[in-house]
């Protein structure tokens, strides 16, 4: 059977453009079971998904499934794209983070161009539903873990999210059928913007036992799961030799969680030879699974650049409201051990958590004016359903959103409020806007670092851009003095 397996555009993200990595393994798992798969990524197309669907049916050989993957701030983008699905008939399933925490809310009845969702990992469970179509057969009768249906106006949720136990079971990613010169450098901010990279993705665990406030996990849950050192060669071994990789991003949550395995693994790289392509971890490393022979390991393995989550430099903060796991002297080694591995370093914090104040925000700028990053990266908290940071401002505040788009986290304005005297959005957007300004404006070493590197003329529209958004911004969003009405802002469904 032919599928498309989509992302919608994302209007909501900055340019960095990533391949979506769990499309890629949902078509491998389809494409070993007999099934004709296409991947249609529309923030790096050139045509709407309609011109593939026109094409298909010209050649007499139309895609008959749609499933596409989303978000949240991205859900009302994958509605409008299974929409084009219903008009050429197709049966639409959307699965990803906010299916899996909302799964009955895209059955509704403002939304009859979906068909099914999908909550949790489903690699198995798309095979089988796909199989079930083309043997003629209604896949709600089979009982599929993790699949959400409606019948009538009744609907369905399955009580299971799968988590796939033995990930080395299955097939690497499906990374030939991205465009991957579409695709750009994984982190331009830093690199500067390679809108042809061969940058590629690989995942060498799922999972995270860590439960910060913040942090939505919904698909791949809180049990860590890591793939077997031979393994991730495999595939490593496949991006460098076979795909030409010039760039590789390890995007797992927590890639080091198994200290020893993280050796491992970069030892391996090293006797394999597949040092010569540079790498980073995407999304950071934690603090505290680290030691002074991992960040030499990874250098001498190729890594070039390490990314640490230090979400704030007020221990009560990470402590009491982040619930980190983490210590502040733990993110001072991992930092000093980085940098005397030759490794560049990247830090992410976030303000505006609730609680926060403007003594603890200070300490979060003093904190990355200390460690001196490579790259700091200030973003502002967002609450996302599913998360206990969600919760609490449902219950004690409110979310500045009408839509689900609205909780972008590379918008520059107030997310929420709480209503209990002391949290104020204003002060959040000021002291995160200083937090930039005295980082990079205000220090003569980071200035003459950035003008003297070409890369700032050769891309000058783009960085003054960038200066204008992190230094100065727009008007902020002024938020409500009382609590507004809980339905001008989205909310969970059932």
């Amino acid at each position: 059977m032919r599928v498309i397996l989509a992302s919608p555009e994302s209007k909501v993200w900055s340019s960095r453009k990533h391949i979506p990595l769990g499309l890629g393994y949902l078509a491998a798992v389809l494409r070993e079971a007999g099934h004709d798969v296409m991947i249609y990524d529309a923030s790096i197309e050139d045509y709407p998904i309609e011109t593939y669907l026109d094409q298909a049916e010209a050649e007499g050989k139309p895609y008959k499934v749609l499933g596409i993957t989303a978000a949240t701030p991205l859900i009302e983008d994958a509605w409008d794209m299974a929409k084009i699905g219903k008009k050429y008939g197709m049966t639409t399933i959307l699965g990803g983070p906010h299916l899996t925490i909302m799964p009955a809310e895209s059955l509704g009845p403002d939304h009859p161009e979906v068909d099914y969702t999908f909550k949790g990992e489903a690699e198995e469970g798309i095979v089988a539903f796909v199989d079930a179509l083309e043997q003629g057969k209604r896949p709600e009768d089979l009982g599929i873990p993790g699949l959400n249906f409606r019948v009538g106006d009744d609907i369905y949720v399955s009580p299971e999210s799968p988590m796939i136990q033995d990930l080395d079971a299955l097939p690497f990613p499906a990374h030939d059928l991205f465009k991957i010169d579409k695709y750009t450098n994984l982190q331009p901010l830093t690199d500067g913007l390679d809108p042809h990279a061969r940058s590629f993705t690989i995942l060498t665990s799922r999972g995270c036992p860590y439960q910060c406030t913040f942090c939505s996990k919904p698909v791949t849950g809180n049990t860590w799961r890591g793939r077997s050192v031979e393994n991730v060669i495999a595939e490593w071994r496949w991006l460098v030799k076979d795909l030409h990789a010039t760039e590789i991003g390890v995007t797992d949550d927590i890639w080091n969680l198994k200290l020893p395995r993280a050796k491992n693994l970069c030892r391996e790289l090293v006797r394999e030879g597949l040092n010569t392509v540079p790498w980073v971890t995407v999304h950071g490393m934690k603090v505290n699974h680290t030691d002074p022979e991992l960040f030499h390991l990874m250098k001498a393995a190729g890594a070039k650049r390490v990314g640490f989550g230090v979400e704030n430099g007020d221990p009560w903060m990470l402590k009491n409201v982040i619930r980190k796991g983490q210590t502040i002297d733990q993110v001072r080694n991992a930092f000093k051990w980085a940098k005397a591995a030759g490794l560049q370093t990247m830090g992410f914090f976030i303000f505006g958590m609730p609680r926060e104040t403007e003594e603890s925000m200070e300490k979060t700028i003093q904190l990355a004016l200390e460690l001196d990053p490579d790259l700091a990266n200030f973003m502002l908290a967002a609450p996302f359903p599913g998360t206990a940071m969600w919760d609490l401002i449902q219950s004690e505040g409110h979310v500045f959103a009408s839509t689900w788009r609205d909780l972008a986290i590379h918008d520059e304005k107030p997310r929420f409020t709480i209503y209990d005297g002391d949290y104020d959005p204003d002060l959040v957007i000021r002291k995160w806007r200083e937090a930039y300004r005295r980082f990079y404006l205000y220090r003569p070493k980071r200035v003459w670092e950035k003008v003297s590197n070409k890369r700032f003329w050769l891309e000058l529209p783009t960085t003054l851009a960038t200066a204008k958004r992190f230094f100065i911004g727009d008007k902020v969003q002024t938020p409500p003095a009382t609590a507004p009405d809980a339905s001008h802002s989205p909310q969970p469904a059932s």
